[in-house]
């Protein structure tokens, strides 16, 4: 019974706890064991033994006293870019390798006071800038999935990698992470688990270190797409703190998901046949069309004609708010601190030291790109683009519920592959950068197995503010696929 525990969902953990099944100390320590048995897997940044144990003791004391929560003694993994009060927060950089925040964010606070436990801080790409989490300072975590035939280590994707890993490998029960240009939804896709963006605004950002301010956006990292709406509907919500944070109702997304779909239109975009898409994920595409359809759904085609500057025009913005954002770290204030001879040989000997190859080379890009002579060149247009982008699927929406595409063009890569290549890196976002840029509410599924042995994973995108309607179908793809039934990695 116990070794099965790390592969319960939160619905049943959460019913086995108050039917006295199992305790949240056993639980946890039964997490813990699997964490330290995988320590290869590198998805842990900082491991919270001691007081997740002590946490668990609390929630079997309320579970006990019927006082529970709705995530009342459930181990949480979160992304190591959630600051944590008296936690180490290190944003997977040597910049903030000895940070300990002095506050909670609001989305961890939402977590707590839901009753959740904190199991560890997960790994991740630096400041979140990567997509295979091969960027972290603490070297990158590892995908759990096998190609077949090899041991070869796997990207886990990134740059929520470590959290990704940590619920495939069930070394959590969920994790948190955030999406900027795809960054939850392709290590989802990359290790077989559901990955949610909500809509810009849905979450707060209060207490998340800043990668690029007007595309970050937290999101749970779930094994079945229930967990992912019920714990969505609990990190949501209006902040006071955050500026871009959203005024309006939460609703109860997981009563959504399990409504009914017939009679919901379905767009396929004809842009998204990429020459990069590998021809098993083009065939699951085609499966998933299918699925939708025998849920009594139809399938449209429909034209997001400006896809194809997306991913420059991401590549522009995003380095941009980048290099504004990293501008606070300086050494005098908080992080890393290298002394010179002046303030301005501190300032160079710290950032030098702080900050990684990648880091370094988006705050170069953002820089240029917001420079006087180049501002209107650059990011200026990049902005006009972004506009053309969120018209299109505007322009969509008016005859279309939904968007159904892939999430990534391939599967997961080994190590080393592609970190040379930056072009070839920022080519597995392709998918998932256009409903970055137009702040739209998107969800991956794992629906299938590549021949190698790897999982695939379909991605819906929604209008804004259309939650439920995204986790509806996303739950029909999920029982279509029978992906996570007979599961065995």
């Amino acid at each position: 019974m116990m070794s099965e525990l790390t592969r319960l969902t939160i619905s049943k953990i959460s019913k086995g706890l108050k039917e006295k099944k199992f305790s949240s100390f056993e639980l946890v320590s039964e997490y813990l064991n699997e964490i330290d048995k995988q320590k290869e897997l590198n998805s842990f940044i900082t491991i919270l033994e001691k007081s997740a144990l002590e946490s668990a003791k609390v929630s079997d004391k309320k579970i006990g006293n019927g006082q529970s929560g709705p995530l009342e003694g459930i181990p949480i993994g979160v992304k190591d870019l959630f600051c944590t009060e008296g936690i180490r927060t290190t944003a997977a950089s040597n910049i903030l390798n000895n940070f300990i925040p002095t506050y909670e964010s609001s989305v961890t606070s939402k977590l707590k006071d839901a009753g959740a436990i904190f199991i560890g801080k997960t790994n991740l790409d630096e400041f979140a800038m990567g997509s295979s989490n091969e960027t972290s300072f603490f070297g990158s975590a590892v995908n759990p999935w096998k190609l077949n035939n090899s041991d070869k280590p796997l990207v886990p994707g990134g740059s929520s990698g470590g959290s990704a890993v940590a619920v495939s490998a069930n070394l959590c029960t969920a994790s948190i992470g955030t999406d900027t240009g795809g960054s939850i939804r392709q290590p989802a896709a990359f290790c077989g688990i559901v990955g949610m963006k909500p809509t810009y605004g849905r979450c707060s950002r209060w207490g998340i270190v800043a990668f690029a301010s007007s595309l970050d956006q937290a999101g749970p990292m779930t094994r079945s797409v229930e967990d992912s709406a019920f714990l969505l509907s609990i990190i949501s919500g209006y902040d006071p703190k955050d500026s871009t944070s959203a005024n309006i109702e939460v609703p109860d997304f997981k009563s959504l998901a399990s409504s009914t779909a017939k009679g919901l239109r379905v767009g396929i975009p004809k842009e998204y046949f990429s020459d990069e898409l590998d021809s098993e994920v083009l065939n699951l595409w085609e499966k998933g069309k299918e699925w939708l359809k025998d849920s009594g759904i139809e399938i449209v085609e429909i034209s997001l004609p400006h896809t194809k500057y997306a991913l420059p025009a991401y590549y522009i913005i995003a380095p941009a708010e980048a290099s504004s954002n990293l501008s606070r770290y300086d050494g005098a204030r908080f992080g890393l601190r290298v002394d010179g001879n002046s303030l301005d040989e501190m300032y160079s000997n710290t950032r030098s030291e702080g900050f990684g190859k990648e880091v370094k080379r988006r705050i170069f890009l953002g820089t240029y790109a917001l420079s006087a002579g180049y501002y209107d060149a650059y990011y200026l247009k990049a902005q006009k683009v972004r506009q053309l982008i969120y018209n299109d699927f505007l322009d969509s929406f008016k005859n279309v519920d939904l968007i159904l595409t892939p999430t990534t063009p391939g599967t997961a890569f080994p190590l080393g592959d592609k970190i040379s290549d930056p072009i070839s890196m920022y080519l597995n976002d392709i998918f998932t950068v256009p409903a970055s840029l137009a702040g739209l509410p998107a969800i991956s599924v794992p629906c299938g197995l590549h021949s190698n042995g790897l999982p695939l994973g379909l991605q819906l995108i929604g209008r804004r503010w259309d939650e439920g309607t995204v986790f509806n179908c996303a739950n029909i793809l999920e029982n279509s696929s029978s992906f996570n039934k007979n599961l065995e990695l």
